[in-house]
């Protein structure tokens, strides 16, 4: 049976590293604890430059991080390129198209990385 992730395993990889939340807020670049505790209790989406300190920080891809988000993404991303595609018809009437086509294609057909538990 499927399971649902978590948005994000902030707090996880945080609590497996020894940090405690000031200690990630600073190195964030954040003035407290207050933005971190938000971003661990799904309330909040960090900012891009976040995300990619929190790639740097733990050293685990940000896919891994924010598995339960990056499912629900790429779930919407797929179904609305199924849309697209249908939006767009089968034929291609040029080079152009063609090439839309395959990478919409691609998108809809595609399975995903290997998932694993966190």
């Amino acid at each position: 049976m499927a399971y649902q992730r978590l948005k994000n395993y902030l707090r996880t990889y945080r609590r497996r590293h020894g940090f405690s939340q000031e200690e990630i807020s600073r190195l964030l670049g954040a003035s407290s604890g207050t933005k971190v505790s938000r971003y661990e209790s799904f309330s909040r989406h960090p900012a891009l430059i976040a995300v990619f300190a929190y790639e740097i920080i733990f050293n685990t891809p940000v896919r891994e991080l924010f598995a339960g988000t990056y499912d629900s993404v790429r779930r919407d991303v797929r179904e609305r390129a199924a849309h697209l595609l249908k939006a767009i018809g089968p034929n291609a009437g040029n080079p152009r198209t063609a090439r839309k086509l395959d990478a919409l294609r691609r998108i809809v057909e595609s399975q995903g990385p290997n998932r694993t538990a966190s």
